[in-house]
């Protein structure tokens, strides 16, 4: 089945329209490049859709080279029994099943799912520990690490964001206690913030060098609400948080899920999806920023599917990756597409 979200009004994400996709084929530019896809999703819930593995291959099979992919979480596929902390293992679990599928061979040369990212509830404080554990023995051996996402804005309502979080959260000194379970279980920490909370994420990094942290969506710049309009304003702050969160050696930056609403973007609304010419253009002075101040050596180039999907296809924003990377050196450009996300989630690849 192909790609479909709630047409809720207050949904945070675009409606996924196959027909209007495809309108806009490209051929894959560079098609023997590997790829590690470090951030997808996998769906089955009523208010988000279905996205399962043969919509993934289904979009991952469209031109380039992906060897294998991460799963991040999804608050899905939870037990229906059961102590209620030790539930979300569930979704470890169901994708670790998916990651066994691909393994087999059965569905082509993608490892899917190769890597897995689950919630992890950190006000749990210390007693997080025992279900961070069950996640790693239900992984078995790809489970890596937890998202714990802080984004949260007073005018998210404007992009259809409905889940308030209290503001400083990663300052908690509970979340920090369940922080502190990370490390010592070699697990690494994905974070899902808007701009305006990146210094939130550049504390907990200084405070807690050993742990491995990546920041998704490029740190989520806000382009709605009292930001409309604003782009050169948000870019210059959003720019200088990006540049003290780099100075962490710990600290990993992920390049896409700029196809969400809350950038401001407005890639849905025309008539034909956006090329790869179109999308480089617009991410150029994200992604160069990012990279200037991480290095390629932390930064990796992510899908965010099916949540961008919205925007444009799988097939159009890698060739838009690889429009932005022309610049780089062969070693750079490894790093960029499969080398960095191999090396943070252990992939071996």
């Amino acid at each position: 089945m192909a790609a479909t979200t709630s047409s809720s009004a207050i949904s945070a994400h675009l409606a996924v329209r196959p027909d209007w996709l495809d309108k806009r084929r490209e051929p894959a530019l560079e098609p023997d490049l590997p790829i590690v896809d470090p951030h997808h999703h996998l769906i089955d819930r009523p208010e988000s859709g279905t996205y399962l593995l043969k919509d993934l291959l289904r979009d991952t099979g469209s031109g380039h080279n992906v060897v294998a992919s991460v799963y991040l979480e999804w608050l899905s596929m939870y037990r229906a029994g059961g102590p209620v902390e030790m539930r979300p293992v569930g979704e470890v679990e169901f994708a670790n099943g998916v990651a066994a599928m691909c393994a087999s061979g059965g569905y082509g040369v993608t490892r899917a799912c190769a890597g897995i990212v689950s919630h992890g509830e950190l006000t749990m404080g210390a007693r997080v520990k025992p279900v961070l554990e069950a996640m790693v023995a239900a992984g078995n051996g790809r489970f890596r690490g937890i998202r714990f996402i802080t984004a949260s804005d007073p005018d998210q309502r404007e992009w259809g964001a409905i889940a308030t979080r209290p503001q400083g959260w990663l300052s908690d000194k509970t979340v920090r206690e369940g922080f502190a379970q990370l490390a010592p279980l070699g697990l690494s920490f994905d974070a899902f913030m808007y701009h305006p909370q990146i210094g939130d994420l550049t504390d907990l990094a200084r405070a807690f060098p050993q742990t491995p942290i990546v920041l998704n969506h490029v740190g989520g710049p806000i382009g709605l609400g009292r930001f409309k309009g604003k782009r050169d304003e948000v870019f210059a702050d959003w720019r200088a948080k990006i540049r003290d969160l780099a100075a962490c050696p710990n600290a990993h930056v992920k390049l896409g899920g700029m196809g969400m609403k809350v950038f401001g973007f407005d890639f849905h609304e025309h008539d034909l999806p956006p090329s790869s010419e179109q999308l480089a253009a617009a991410w150029r002075p994200y992604v160069e920023t990012c990279i200037e101040a991480f290095g390629a050596r932390r930064a990796m180039f992510e899908s965010n599917f099916p949540v961008d999907k919205g925007s444009y296809g799988y097939g159009v924003f890698w060739n838009a990756c690889k429009r932005l990377a022309q610049g780089a050196s062969a070693s750079e450009k490894a790093d960029l597409f499969h080398g960095t996300a191999s090396r943070f989630y252990r992939l071996g690849l």
